[in-house]
């Protein structure tokens, strides 16, 4: 009840009320699911009825340390009592430059943003004017900015002649993607993709977008804003040896605390001397003692093969239920181990209800269920058996439900909608 009184009130003062289109009341059964939080630690989070949940999609993935990471704590607490923002340029945001440079062999030149739109956006801009072409390519998701979302279902208020410049290509269809650049021969600024999304690069994929890109003489960016630092501490190059002309990290790298990197060779990063990419908080001290915090932990501790432990684990257990509960026509499990989800299909309604029922039963035994994990450092294997004997129950509710095509009768809230919607 305080959720759903704070959201009358959040109608009359937000405009979707939210900051964030999937943190929002759409992404989850409204009348049946907390909508505001109160409070977080390690993998647990609390609403403002004070119920506890098990939290997996830990705010959208930054969150690879957990909650209130005590190394990242404290040096947030330290920088506090030095300053927050000055006047001049900081040692510590040269001294965190320089390790991303040692720490990302590609790389020679690191700016600063607050959002993962900032630098993708700042990528864009740089290629372009290194390249003096105006087409971009892009594969996945990259942020708000006009040049991306006039793509998307969300392009209202883009202007056509902003979303005629980006083309969209398929991941792991290389043909594609050649022949995007051969009908726009020499226009073509730049590539920006995913390296990897929720499926693996076939072989040789990046391989042949690295040849296609040198070939037409196209700017190569890896947005890592989600791989970054979980499918290896030194991204898509870590992981599959393909090296970026530029690559851009956030989530990850301030476990919560707003901050984004461009990074790559020397000579595309120089033109930010003149691409215009400034901002009053690109260097805040609090980003930046997080993600040296973050960088610490991540050279001391295993953290990756426990993030990857706890969601195979996951995946595995799903698995095992869907098999169970002969839910296979309804129900499959798409991702890795550092992230994955679970989609649901054949009810009649885009999967929506079959989510929605999902979400609802889960909330109701303490999961904040979003239908997909982004484990952490902070996750036991006790979070992890405590939520699959959760899923058990629901997805064996599921099976029954769908036996006797009661689904609808079974539903507390509303159905849940996507952010991006098909054209």
């Amino acid at each position: 009840t305080g959720s759903l009184t704070l959201l009358e009130r959040a109608e009359r003062a937000i405009p979707s009320q939210t900051q964030t289109f999937s943190k929002g009341w759409t992404q989850y059964p409204r009348g049946a699911a907390p909508v505001f939080a109160a409070r977080a630690d390690g993998g647990r989070i609390w609403d403002v009825d004070g119920n506890e949940y098990i939290d997996w999609p830990m705010a959208l993935g930054p969150l690879l340390l957990g909650h209130n990471h005590p190394a990242v704590n404290e040096a947030i607490t330290k920088q506090l009592a030095n300053g927050v923002a000055f006047s001049l340029p900081t040692r510590g945001e040269l001294e965190l430059a320089e390790r991303l440079i040692d720490w990302f062999p590609f790389s020679e030149r690191v700016r600063f943003g607050k959002n993962g739109s900032d630098v993708t956006s700042g990528a864009v801009r740089v290629s372009r004017a290194y390249t003096g072409r105006d087409i971009i390519l892009c594969c996945g998701y990259h942020g708000w900015q006009d040049w991306f979302v006039g793509t998307t279902t969300r392009s209202l208020g883009v202007p056509q002649s902003v979303r005629n410049l980006t083309i969209p290509f398929p991941y792991n269809d290389g043909d594609f993607l050649e022949n995007l650049l051969t009908k726009h021969s020499g226009k073509v600024a730049a590539i920006i993709m995913e390296p990897m999304g929720l499926e693996p690069p076939v072989n040789g994929f990046l391989e042949r977008v690295r040849k296609l890109a040198d070939h037409h003489g196209a700017v190569l960016i890896f947005d890592e804003c989600w791989t970054g630092f979980r499918i290896h501490r030194q991204g898509a190059y870590g992981k599959f040896g393909i090296a970026p002309d530029l690559a851009c990290f956030g989530k990850a790298l301030g476990n919560g605390v707003p901050i984004s990197a461009v990074v790559g060779r020397a000579d595309v990063m120089e033109c930010f001397d003149q691409a215009f990419f400034s901002f009053t908080f690109g260097g805040d001290m609090l980003g930046i003692a997080a993600a040296t915090a973050v960088l610490d932990v991540l050279e001391k501790n295993p953290v990756l093969e426990h993030v990857s432990k706890r969601g195979e684990n996951l995946i595995h257990g799903v698995n095992r239920l869907i098999a169970s509960y002969d839910l296979a026509s309804f129900v499959r499990i798409d991702g890795y181990g550092a992230r994955h989800f679970i989609n649901f299909s054949g009810d009649g309604e885009n999967g929506f209800l079959l989510k929605s029922l999902f979400q609802q039963e889960a909330l109701k035994a303490g999961i904040l269920a979003a239908a997909w994990h982004a484990p952490s450092w902070a996750h036991t294997e006790e979070d992890v058996e405590i939520t699959l004997e959760v899923y058990e129950a629901v997805f064996a509710d599921l099976s029954r439900w769908l036996a006797t095509d009661g689904l609808k009768n079974h539903l507390d809230g509303s159905l849940v909608t996507a952010v991006f919607r098909k054209p």
